[in-house]
């Protein structure tokens, strides 16, 4: 027969276990996802980067940056009439968006050189606010 303590774990044992995990989830939870989020940030600083190495080998083929009609599609697929276009210079369609899902914005002539290339962010709006991630920071 059996003893008590060959028996297995009781109750309280049990809910004291889960207690001390659940604070472990608690604690950890938060840091992990402020993690997340700078490890996106930096993504996004990586892709504009990239995207601005693309659009300067865009401007080295066609004598200029694509236009604002053209937009950043311009490094996908050859613009319309383009004959010195030598792309694909961006892999697919994912590059032109950003670590949200967002599509990176674009504007030429630029108001902070000779064309502007930024994020967002997490929320699809800047809210009026200075975009975190951009070609001119």
């Amino acid at each position: 027969m059996k003893t008590r303590r060959e028996a297995g774990y009781t109750l309280i044992e049990l809910l004291v276990v889960l207690a001390i995990l659940a604070l472990l989830v608690g604690v950890a939870t938060p840091m992990v996802l402020k993690y997340l989020q700078s490890a996106k940030v930096s993504v996004a600083k990586v892709q504009v980067d990239n995207l601005g190495a693309a659009l300067d080998l865009f401007k080295l083929d066609m004598d200029g940056y694509p236009t604002q009609q053209e937009g950043l599609q311009a490094l996908l697929t050859a613009p319309v009439g383009a004959t010195n276009w030598h792309g694909p210079y961006v892999k697919n369609t994912t590059n032109l968006k950003d670590p949200w899902g967002h599509p990176y914005q674009y504007r030429i002539p630029g108001q902070h050189g000779e064309y502007d290339l930024w994020s967002e962010g997490p929320h699809g709006d800047d809210n009026g606010a200075a975009p975190q991630i951009a070609n001119w920071q």
